[in-house]
């Protein structure tokens, strides 16, 4: 049979969302009967899907808050088996917590606390070999086109350790904007008044109950004279402290500061959700330019059943696989196996 049709964005979406284990093309050709591997091949080399696609997708179902987040971070698409695929590098995972073999991905979504909802805004692939930009560069690069091109009303950015560099920071207080982002144990602090400055780390600093109830205003090393900052001390586990800092200076509560840290978490529920219902690891083909398409699809196809579950009030995973409960209702009716007894 000669199979004359070209496969599209579309053809390959639904590809991802109604495959279930396998989202190799080999599996996609072997299940279809319009498209043969080459032609998807092709169609995954020679198309050029961009970030700018997820902003085109979920533009419009965004409901935009005066209070609302943007949250920065990002995740790594394990290719930790691979020695010849494009873009692969050595990075940190904070997922396995070591250091994998893998393409950075560095997200952005914004969040409605009113409604308790987010959408998946941008994306950056950390590939500072092709464009010598780090993950930070990539950020700043994202929060400058919420402010100058997408226009979204928000108040405050939320970050990882990461991106809470003196660099950013300052960047987004130029903006008028207030973010809360934990900072390393070691990142020296003065909590004096300034005339006698004398910095410690910050997991060496001496915390009263009040302080750590209502925080220590201080200066970090490196920012400009007389620059203060909220600093706060989170207990997470007997194992874990974090270490807040923000620019929010009405905030004296460390347990408002808590709060509001864990709204940061929705960005890593995207991203475990995009890795086990999207595919977004399990592209196997070594060009850079179709792992590019591959991981643009898959985000698209994360905003397309984030949208379905806000409609329906169903979590991404029912609408995922509930599909295996259609296939097994249809079997069950018209089984394409039967079983016999002897």
């Amino acid at each position: 049979m000669t199979l004359t049709t070209r496969p599209t964005r579309l053809d390959y979406c639904q590809y991802l969302v109604s495959s279930q284990i396998n989202y190799t093309l080999t599996n996609f050709a072997d299940h279809s009967l319009k498209f043969s591997h080459d032609q998807l091949n092709r169609y995954l080399r020679d198309d050029k899907l961009t970030p700018r696609l997820v902003w085109e997708q979920t533009r419009r179902q965004i409901s935009q808050s005066p209070n609302a987040y943007l949250i920065f971070d990002d995740t790594v698409a394990n290719k930790n088996y691979s020695r010849a695929i494009e873009l692969v590098r050595r990075q940190w995972s904070g997922n396995t917590k070591s250091v994998i073999r893998g393409i950075g991905i560095v997200t952005c979504i914004y969040v409605n606390p009113e409604l308790d909802r987010f959408w998946f805004i941008d994306y950056r692939l950390f590939a500072p070999d092709e464009d010598g930009k780090t993950k930070l560069d990539q950020a700043t690069e994202m929060f400058d086109l919420v402010i100058h091109s997408k226009h979204l009303e928000f108040r405050c950015v939320l970050m990882d350790t990461w991106y809470a560099s003196r660099q950013f920071m300052l960047h987004i207080e130029r903006q008028g904007k207030l973010y809360y982002g934990p900072v390393q144990d070691n990142r020296q602090v003065d909590e004096g008044d300034g005339s006698a400055v004398a910095y410690r780390r910050v997991a060496a600093l001496e915390w009263t109950e009040v302080d750590q109830a209502r925080g220590k205003n201080v200066h970090v090393k490196d920012f400009p004279k007389g620059h203060r900052l909220q600093l706060f001390r989170l207990v997470i586990s007997p194992d874990r402290t974090d270490y807040i800092v923000t620019n929010d200076m009405t905030q004296h509560s460390t347990d408002d500061t808590r709060a509001v840290c864990a709204i940061r978490w929705k960005l890593e529920q995207l991203h475990r959700e995009a890795k086990q219902v999207t595919g977004l690891e399990r592209c196997q083909c070594r060009k850079a330019r179709i792992q590019r398409n591959h991981i643009a699809c898959a985000m698209l196809v994360w905003c397309r059943f984030k949208e379905l579950a806000y409609q329906t009030g169903r979590t991404v995973y029912q609408i995922k696989f509930g599909q295996l409960s259609d296939y097994l209702i249809q079997q069950l009716k018209a089984p394409s196996v039967k079983m016999a007894l002897a």
